[in-house]
């Protein structure tokens, strides 16, 4: 495996069965009173794959992830995460499983420090009680300094070392957004489920993250589940789309597949036959 500015433990030293990551979601329906937001989906995503969600405003996206992440219940169909149905898991139980997430709309604490921000999702790899942690036990303190040493390894491939102790609130759209997938990092998630993480970016910004997340799935094979709506992003770095228009699935396959299909390209830009 490519090193990165110092590869993080918990993806150099990961077994294989701890990294799996297989999503099934099947003949999935979601609605909102008389409004169908989701009609029977099927998506499958395999470990190692980054997989990408597109789709014009309103399709859909975001509500998927929703339900994949255990915000939304759909009325119909299941989803399956290494083979055990979390259709009706909680969040956080989701979270324990293996999903991390980034948001669409940010979603970190601007009042405290970037570390720690990411030191939060820290808790669901803690083994101590708050009875251990009030006296700081020697094996409370070997456990801190282990989860200390991820997360600066992380800021270390994030590219965010001066930026450790800044408050999130005083730092740039752009860097705030890094700053939230290191956060959903640090859950050492098996699938990592990424809500827009390039909106609002600057070409530099995105260029970075782009570089970001191919070292995450080439070298490290975390598996990724996208929405975006930045097309040149999401055809050079995705292996497979899924593409949505108004709660239906229009098309699934590769990038040259994808955006040479005519349904596609009439959702995206019009019925263009009258053209002359």
């Amino acid at each position: 495996m490519k090193a990165f500015r110092g590869e993080p433990s918990i993806f150099a030293s990961a077994r294989p069965e701890d990294r799996r990551a297989e999503l099934e979601v099947k003949s999935l329906k979601l609605k909102f009173g008389g409004i169908t937001a989701l009609n029977n989906i099927d998506l499958t995503v395999r470990t190692g794959e980054l997989v990408a969600i597109i789709g014009p405003n309103g399709a859909g996206k975001t509500s998927l992830l929703n339900c994949i992440t255990g915000y939304y219940k759909p009325q119909e169909g299941q989803i399956n995460f290494n083979g055990e149905d979390v259709t009706r898991h909680s969040t956080h139980h989701l979270t324990r499983m293996g999903i991390g997430r980034t948001y669409q709309n940010i979603e970190l604490f601007p009042g405290m420090t970037v570390l720690s921000n990411m030191l939060l999702a820290r808790h669901v790899h803690c083994k101590y009680n708050v009875g251990w942690a009030s006296v700081f036990s020697k094996s409370v303190r070997k456990e801190e300094i282990r989860h200390r040493k991820i997360l600066e390894e992380l800021i270390d491939f994030l590219e965010i070392q001066s930026l450790r102790k800044q408050l999130v609130g005083s730092l740039p759209y752009g860097m705030r957004k890094r700053v939230e997938l290191g956060r959903a990092l640090a859950l050492e998630p098996k699938l990592l489920v990424l809500d827009e993480p390039f909106a609002g970016m600057t070409l530099e910004e995105k260029e970075d993250m782009v570089r970001f997340l191919v070292e995450l799935n080439e070298s490290w094979n975390q598996t990724m589940l996208l929405v975006e709506h930045d097309m040149s992003v999401v055809m050079s770095i995705s292996k497979k789309i899924m593409v949505l228009d108004f709660g239906v699935k229009l098309a699934e396959g590769s990038p040259d597949f994808v955006q040479n299909h005519p349904q596609v390209i009439k959702a995206y830009l019009g019925d263009t036959s009258t053209i002359d």
